[in-house]
């Protein structure tokens, strides 16, 4: 069993607080996604499981035994590091067998480990090259044939995508994906691409200044954000300030139009409503009389291909987006800036959300 556990983990850089007082439970063969902005903690996070910094207080246990004052030698680990860290002298094959080989393991084996590995990520036949005549996603696929060679019990992976071009990234998250699923591999992948969380994690950990802001499965975080900070985060730029009322079925917003809900759960605190782009529908003609909406202007329009985002100027004052289904794949026609338009939504399309 290889289920990571981290209690009350504490990273502190003199007074900087990196990671406070982190709690999260891997499960055996689950792939967890370490998301955030640049500066969140997650790659420090990463880091302590893997060995590589210090914790400051708190234990990391792995299959129930405690790695918190390990060496990286000493856990095994198999990890990927954002700019591959390979040896440029060596070529693949010696590249892939060096860890086999700081592990003792003999020639006879060794090499046959090292092709099966090349073999699993597609590489056999690049055996013989050096990195530098690799391009960016073979070099990552050798980084990551050394990772799995080992066998660890967990696999570590450090923004492993972020040096490739978008349809390479596209690529490489399903192979990452399928060859986690099929090792049945327990892993953390540490991205600040919410996308790339979503489409290969069981779980996400959002973090923000060191904190955990919430945990869960992609699609209940995307669709379920608590907080201001993950709604924006996570794609929501539709932020409304009010009061959703004590029965839950209406907001009234701090600019003066209340709004029919659909019971959404309250938070605490100070709330503002998340309204998605997409959930948001943008017309020239007034809506149904029964439907949540506001007047505006769209003050810019900006071509997706799929899409077309609106930015509207609100009578009541805030700026909100909404995007649109292209016009030639069945959406409405494009509106011009300066048109005045309708924006409505439907009772059950906002997310309640605390302010801070």
């Amino acid at each position: 069993m290889s289920e990571v556990v981290l209690e009350d983990v504490v990273k502190h850089y003199g007074t900087s607080v990196a990671v406070a007082h982190m709690s999260l439970r891997i499960a055996d063969g689950e792939l967890v996604a370490l998301l955030g902005p640049s500066g969140c903690g997650k790659t420090t996070t990463l880091r302590m499981i893997g060995g590589f910094v210090d914790t400051t207080s708190g234990r990391i246990t792995v299959g129930g035994r405690d790695i918190t004052g390990l060496p990286p030698n000493r856990r095994n680990m198999g990890f990927v590091f954002q700019n591959y860290a390979l040896f440029p002298h060596m070529t693949v094959a010696q590249n892939v067998a060096f860890g086999l080989e700081m592990r003792g393991l003999n020639k006879t084996d060794t090499a046959r480990k090292v092709r099966e590995s090349l073999a699993r990520v597609r590489l056999a036949q690049y055996a013989d090259r050096f990195p530098k005549q690799l391009s960016g996603g073979q070099q990552q696929r050798v980084a990551l044939a050394r990772a799995l060679v080992i066998e660890p019990d967990v696999l570590l992976l450090d923004e492993p995508l972020s040096n490739l071009d978008a349809s390479l990234r596209q690529e490489m998250k399903i192979e990452i994906r399928q060859l986690q699923q099929t090792l049945g591999l327990t892993t953390v992948f540490v991205t600040h691409d919410q996308d790339e969380a979503m489409s290969t994690a069981d779980r996400m950990v959002l973090m923000n200044s060191g904190f955990v802001e919430q945990v869960g499965p992609p699609d209940q975080v995307y669709g379920q954000p608590r907080s201001a900070f993950a709604a924006s985060f996570l794609g929501i730029p539709n932020l409304l300030a009010g009061k959703l009322s004590a029965d839950h079925r209406s907001f009234a917003m701090d600019a003066g139009p209340v709004f029919r809900m659909a019971g959404q759960s309250p938070v605490a605190g100070e709330t503002l409503l998340a309204l998605r782009p997409e959930v948001i529908m943008i017309s020239p003609e007034a809506p149904p009389e029964d439907a949540n909406h506001l007047t505006g202007r769209v003050e810019i329009m900006t071509y997706h291909g799929a899409a077309v985002e609106y930015q509207v100027r609100t009578d009541a004052g805030p700026m909100l987006t909404a995007r649109a289904i292209a016009p030639g794949l069945g959406g409405p026609a494009l509106l011009s800036n300066t048109t005045p338009v309708w924006l409505h939504w439907s009772p059950s399309a906002g997310v309640i959300v605390s302010k801070h």
